[in-house]
């Protein structure tokens, strides 16, 4: 079945969008969230159905600014039921199809929609879907790259996964996966363990994903792990952990030999790596809440190597959350810069003398990257020295943007 199948017959399908749409931009809630609610309140819909209706709905928030000034509506139009329906039914042209047949898209002129389609593609900012001081700061900060960073953070991503290398490799796992009827897999060939789904999939349902065979990861994340170069036996402190999915692969690359501590400030995030441990036959990874700064006191000069996966604006993961467009702000940008450098003073020491560490951000603000590196350097005078940085871009590496700064402690 097709799109034009779900347009013609199935109005309930164009009723879920619209119920996530007013969800993620009328409720302030995340994407993510909001598709997974109408899912859950849909769950004789086959895979096609949940597909359809969860691409369509990303599509649109991806496009947001240009679907909502080609609808005719004026900027500062609050977000009715009416307009909303405009909104969707704009979509509808924008993406090639006829509207159905239906009161909600009443006295929308399909001529007229094309025509403002075309007039505000020239526009940057409309035409990519961004807010007027991100655009300014995307210029700034990037210059000329602007251009081709956001359109390529504004295209629809892929899905990637990580082999675990405890348990397979990318070719192996491809093998898994076709028996799976999962066919459509390619390998990244500057991402090691990378293996990338043409298609996407809810790779949660499989017995290979059960097993522990693999997590999903983006190819450019997955070069964090890669670049703070562990070895096996070595002590290891990620100390923005989350979820644990860089921690996973650290344990990984040290063969399960050696001692990882993961720290967060969020025990529920902790929890949740402790499960994903267990499934991925991971066991030298000890978890501890971030409760009070005597945490880090204790860790002083103890480890070999340390990450510091810092709290960022998140602007180099927009394929993946194109809502946090809507939700941030410059000030909100600002802030996480503080926290970055007061991450970068208070934690560092963890590292011993002759250690090494990664600085990392999921931004494409240099900001966020190498200006936040100079600013540490300058002020721990001859104590560190930078031995090398990376940035994944989103247009070059077809992955999300990252950078990652290698420092060694010299005194």
């Amino acid at each position: 079945m097709t799109k034009e199948f779900y347009l013609k017959h199935h109005t309930f399908h164009i009723k879920a969008i619209f119920v996530a749409l007013k969800d993620i931009f009328e409720r302030n809630e995340y994407a993510d969230k909001a598709i997974e609610k109408v899912m859950r309140a849909n769950k004789n819909w086959d895979v096609r159905e949940r597909g359809f209706v969860s691409d369509v709905t990303y599509d649109m928030v991806r496009n947001w600014r240009l679907l909502f000034t080609s609808s005719g509506l004026d900027p500062d139009a609050k977000l009715s039921d009416k307009n909303l329906w405009m909104i969707l039914g704009t979509y509808l042209v924008f993406d090639g199809y006829t509207l159905p047949e239906s009161n909600y898209f009443k006295g929308l002129n399909e001529k007229k929609i094309i025509s403002q389609l075309e007039k505000f593609h020239k526009i940057r900012k409309i035409r990519e879907s961004v807010p007027d001081w991100l655009d300014k700061l995307g210029e700034k900060e990037l210059g000329k790259d602007w251009d081709k960073t956001i359109r390529a953070l504004n295209q629809k991503p892929t899905t990637v996964l990580r082999a675990n290398s405890l348990k397979t490799n990318p070719k192996d796992l491809q093998k898994t996966l076709e028996e799976e009827k999962i066919t459509d897999s390619s390998l990244i060939i500057w991402s090691p363990d990378a293996v990338e789904l043409k298609f996407p999939r809810n790779v949660f349902r499989t017995e290979s994903f059960h097993k522990g065979l693999f997590e999903v990861q983006d190819a450019a994340s997955q070069m964090v792990s890669e670049f703070l170069n562990v070895q096996p036996g070595m002590r290891v402190v990620d100390a923005c952990a989350g979820a644990g999915g860089k921690t996973l692969h650290l344990a990984a690359l040290m063969k399960n030999k050696g001692r990882i501590i993961a720290l967060d400030v969020k025990e529920k995030k902790l929890l949740e790596l402790k499960k994903r441990a267990a499934r991925a036959d991971v066991r030298i990874v000890e978890t501890r809440g971030i409760d009070s700064s005597k945490v880090i006191k204790r860790l002083k000069d103890s480890a070999d190597r340390l990450l510091l996966d810092v709290p960022c604006s998140g602007l180099g993961v927009l394929r993946r959350n194109p809502d946090s467009k809507w939700k941030l702000n410059p000030e909100e940008i600002d802030r996480v810069k503080l926290i970055q450098r007061e991450i970068l003073s208070n934690f560092s020491d963890i590292t011993k003398v002759g250690g090494k560490m990664v600085y990392a951000t999921c931004s494409i603000l240099p900001s966020e990257g190498e200006e936040q590196v100079k600013w540490f350097i300058e002020q721990t005078g001859d104590k560190w020295n930078l031995a090398g940085e990376k940035r994944y871009s989103p247009e070059t590496h077809h992955a999300d943007g990252f950078y990652m700064a290698l420092l060694e402690r010299i005194k």
